[in-house]
């Protein structure tokens, strides 16, 4: 067995992003801190921390920041169901470390953890990566729950269709009457500036090669910032795939426009989740599903 605050340390490296933050967050010195780092290290015979600016876990680090996480929220669950230990639990607060993409987080997931937050003391650690790549978070037991593009459950989770996050390709009226005046077609695309949110971003290359049938070199714009996206967009910058619900009022008032009307792209979206006896972790899936199911398509 691990001692928990062992665990508990390794957790507040990772999170604080430095042993002198996590020593103030566990209330020890940072030479305390380096000095159960180092002891659990020698234990597991490998490295769970690597030392930097910030400090980041290696891959053994994150499957015992996740089994921290599990941990201190099944004894923040067991204060509840036991009166007499309530009084051990002082300000501490447990963490539900979930992966989503950036769309999700910058359109409905919000209201999400909020409806969550309101009724729970768990507090939510999210980590913000492509939906193509959140499921990678789950794999690698980095997190305890992921909203992702991929159907088929992870080994040791359970899966649930949330719904579709539509999106469509759109620029300003200038940005279109200079590049693409021809026409929307492989020339034009090939010259015309995209906006991609990172090398992970494949929405752009997806919905191109749907409406001609064959794969186009982008050139691209790196914007890793959906706010950025639509902001861009106005601004004549490029063109790129955005969230119906949030450039809808753009479109209405004319200050953007559809490259190739109503051909959008839908993204199936899913949460996975561990299967682990968590009643946190159940009650953010019931507030995730039930903010999805009014804001995604069915």
């Amino acid at each position: 067995m691990i001692d928990t605050p062992l665990l508990a340390t390794v957790a507040a490296v990772v999170r604080e992003g430095s042993f002198e933050r996590a020593a103030r967050v566990l209330h020890i010195t940072p030479s305390a801190v380096s000095q159960r780092i180092r002891l659990l290290e020698e234990r597991m015979g490998s490295v769970l921390i690597v030392r930097g600016q910030p400090c980041t876990a290696t891959d053994a680090g994150a499957r015992l920041c996740r089994h921290a996480d599990t941990v201190a929220l099944l004894e923040d669950g067991l204060r509840r169901e036991l009166p007499a230990l309530a009084a051990e639990a002082g300000t501490a607060h447990a963490s539900l470390r979930i992966a989503v993409n950036a769309d999700s987080l910058g359109t409905w997931f919000m209201a999400a953890i909020a409806g969550f937050a309101r009724q729970h003391r768990a507090l939510i650690d999210l980590q913000v990566d492509d939906q193509d790549k959140t499921s990678e978070w789950l794999l690698r037991g980095q997190v305890l729950a992921a909203v992702t593009s991929l159907a088929s459950p992870v080994p040791g989770c359970r899966s649930r269709k949330l719904g579709l996050l539509r999106y469509c390709a759109t620029a300003s009226p200038a940005f279109v009457q200079r590049w693409f005046a021809q026409g929307v077609n492989a020339e034009t695309l090939a010259r015309a500036p995209s906006l991609v949110f990172d090398r992970n971003d494949r929405l752009q290359e997806q919905w191109v090669k749907r409406l001609l049938r064959r794969d186009v070199a982008l050139p691209a714009h790196r914007l890793p910032s959906t706010q950025a996206f639509v902001e861009a967009s106005l601004g004549g910058m490029g063109w790129g795939l955005n969230p119906l619900s949030l450039v809808q009022a753009h479109l209405q008032a004319g200050r953007l426009v559809e490259l190739v009307p109503e051909r959008r792209l839908d993204v199936a979206l899913y949460w996975q989740q561990a299967r682990i006896p968590l009643p946190e972790l159940d009650a953010l899936r019931q507030c995730v599903l039930a903010v999805a199911a009014g804001a995604l398509l069915h």
